[in-house]
């Protein structure tokens, strides 16, 4: 059904999600649903998508789901203030991965879908700052590469560069 999966991103999160959050869990996972959701459920977790609505105008809509955590993986890079979701998120636990800012890459921006977008990418301490700020404690980071198979500079470089950030944290009491 789907294509060409992120086979070592989606590896690496499984990896992660399943060290600090064993199945079962109830899980909302921000964004709508995709094949990770899928392979999430495949691994013994039972998964809510939100529904496509524009988290920076109805951050409250999290609200309306009880888990026992949220996750967010590649979401935040494309809101203008993921301040206000992170604020607004109920349960104890986050488990979330964003794009790093790449220093010989500009923000990935789509050309035929408006949504597809990147408003933020992260550096690592710009993002644990913000999980800081909006009342979280980081337990785990990782970070990993996204290597291709095309030539040239960018994808030598991208081959050693980690471009993924992920982080567990829980809610300060």
């Amino acid at each position: 059904m789907y294509k060409k999966l992120p086979k070592k991103r989606y590896n690496e999160t499984l990896h992660l999600l399943k060290r600090v959050l064993p199945a079962p869990a109830t899980i909302l996972d921000l964004g709508v649903r995709n094949p990770f959701s899928e392979i999430m459920e495949q691994n013994g977790y039972t998964v809510f998508n939100t529904s496509g609505e524009d988290l920076d105008i109805e951050p409250e809509v999290i609200k309306e789901y009880k888990v026992d955590a949220v996750t967010s993986f590649e979401i935040f890079e494309h809101l203008l203030a993921p301040f206000n979701v992170l604020q607004q998120i109920e349960c104890d636990k986050l488990i979330t991965t964003v794009p790093l800012k790449l220093w010989f890459s500009s923000a990935y921006r789509s050309k035929t879908d408006m949504w597809d977008r990147h408003y933020h990418e992260f550096e690592d301490w710009q993002f644990d700052w913000l999980l800081e700020k909006t009342g979280w404690e980081i337990k785990e980071t990782e970070k990993w590469t996204n290597p291709t198979n095309k030539i040239g500079i960018r994808p030598i470089l991208r081959k050693f560069t980690p471009r993924y950030y992920a982080v567990y944290a829980e809610r300060k009491k």
